[in-house]
């Protein structure tokens, strides 16, 4: 059931089609391709990797973004205004009183219209007339401001930021370092994938020959058991017995071939190549298996922590998360800029009232201090603390799962290994067990039973040859996968 949940696995990703690859890319019919070259095609086409590595440039870009906040800003900034009407100073012509100098009191005095008779001031509504006024039309204080241009040039320089523009930088460094991890890890997870599709071809090729073989066996013996049913010394039971068995082995040749080929292509899906693309495994014509190294029981989990991308990845997002605790602080501190900026108008007034552009140069500094915000800065802080140690805990927890996994994949490894060198030992008995067989059988000393019997024990220790010869592979691949040790640069 194991193996069958992991074909349906492989062949699932079929229906989405192959990945778009040019044709220099796609080897040729006949072409002979090894693991390597299959891990090298997939990294390469991988669409998930590739979406992946441009997340990598969108940290870069901006980490380079919050390194300029470091830098003064520089900004411009103008307009243009319709207004309906102009604007006048005066609601009329005005006509201003005037001082002269008196020389008795040296100061300068208003010269009001006298009363002849008693030379006192001739008053209007109980007000003193001037004897000699200004005339101040109406037009002289009106301005057009019809159309109105104006603009700025402005020139900021944060001092100060509470702490803020450090954390920023640091946790857009932290963002790269993690979308590069994770990159890794998922890359890691391509190069598992292909080993099992790659793998679960060779195992099926195997099968495939062995499942000919049986047929093979199952044809000669069906051959001989009609010829003594000829001469009588076999039954038409017998003759039917192993007739049956034989149309069974067809059937499943045929579903070892079907199966064979859909592997294949599910291959070729994971490489990115097209799905009906021919090529050939390097191992799967391989009589024999490298057999690794015995399995370790103990492993250095700090080295294992190290070199586990997942990991990396948990312990950047605590640091960004601590990051942000700053970042949060920052808001109840005080903020200090230099702002510097020349500012100008169309018409303006700096010389009078004129129709021309022209500006003046301003220096100052701004200085923003957080008085009171009913906790909401405070409470903004005490979240991101509260991130920052659900981080941790969740670091912790993936540190035991992954004990805990480099533990199981160990025992599967060894288990794996010691299983191989069992089929190992199996075979031989099968053979010798099936060649008695068949030498009993022509002696007259076993039946027709004895012999299908050794042929199916036969096919069996071949099967689980074949089984645990890819177990192994893929247990190794998976020990180090989990061990972190997957060298991911170098297959790509």
């Amino acid at each position: 059931m194991a193996k069958r949940r992991l074909l349906i696995a492989l062949l699932a990703p079929l229906a989405l089609g192959a990945a778009a690859v040019s044709p220099s890319d796609i080897p040729s019919e006949g072409s002979v391709m090894n693991l390597e070259q299959c891990r090298q095609l997939a990294l390469a086409n991988n669409k998930d990797l590739r979406r992946s590595a441009q997340q990598i440039k969108v940290a870069g870009y901006e980490k380079d973004q919050a390194f300029a906040a470091y830098l003064p800003s520089l900004d411009f900034a103008g307009g243009y205004m319709y207004n309906q009407k102009g604007i006048s100073v005066l609601e009329s012509d005005q006509l201003l009183p005037i001082k002269s100098f008196n020389p008795e009191t040296k100061g300068y005095e208003f010269d009001f219209v006298k009363n002849p008779i008693d030379g006192k001031p001739v008053m209007v509504d109980g007000k003193p007339i001037p004897s000699q006024v200004a005339y101040l039309p109406k037009e002289a204080l009106s301005y057009d401001l019809h159309n109105v241009f104006f603009g700025a040039v402005t020139l900021t320089q944060p001092i100060f930021m509470g702490g803020k523009i450090v954390a920023m930088n640091k946790i857009t460094g932290y963002a790269e370092q993690l979308a590069t991890a994770m990159h890794d890890n998922s890359a890691q997870d391509v190069i598992y994938a292909v080993d099992a599709a790659y793998w679960q071809v060779v195992s099926l090729k195997a099968k495939q020959k062995l499942a000919v073989s049986y047929v093979n066996l199952l044809d000669t013996l069906s051959h001989n058991v009609s010829l003594m049913v000829k001469e009588g010394v076999a039954t038409k039971r017998d003759q039917l017995t192993v007739d049956v068995k034989l149309n069974s082995a067809q059937i499943d040749l045929t579903k070892v071939d079907n199966g064979l080929v859909l592997s294949r292509m599910a291959l070729a899906q994971v490489c990115g190549l097209p799905v009906h693309t021919v090529f050939t495994l390097a191992d799967e014509d391989a009589e024999t298996i490298s057999t690794t190294a015995p399995v370790a029981k103990s492993y250095d989990m700090q080295q294992v922590y190290a070199s586990r991308d997942d990991l990396r990845a948990l312990e950047l997002g605590v640091k960004i998360y601590k990051e942000k605790e700053t970042v949060a602080r920052a808001s109840m501190m005080p903020n200090l800029a230099l702002v510097g900026a020349y500012s100008f108008s169309n018409p303006n007034m700096f010389d009078g009232f004129q129709k021309k552009f022209n500006g003046m140069f301003s220096v100052g500094a701004m200085l923003t201090i957080p008085i009171w915000h009913w906790g909401s800065n405070y409470n903004k802080l005490r979240a991101a603390k509260a991130q920052t140690v659900a981080a941790n805990l969740q670091l912790d927890n993936a540190r035991e799962m992954v004990d805990l996994q480099v533990n199981q994949a160990s025992f599967k490894a060894d288990e794996a290994f010691k299983t191989f060198s069992m089929t190992e030992s199996n075979l031989a008995k099968a053979d010798e067990n099936l060649r008695c067989a068949q030498l009993g059988f022509r002696d007259g000393v076993m039946t027709v039973d004895n012999v299908m019997e050794a042929q199916t024990a036969w096919l069996k220790a071949h099967s689980e040859n074949i089984d645990a010869r890819i177990d192994v592979y893929l247990c190794d691949v998976y020990l180090n996968k989990v061990l972190g040790r997957l060298d991911v640069q170098a297959a790509q």
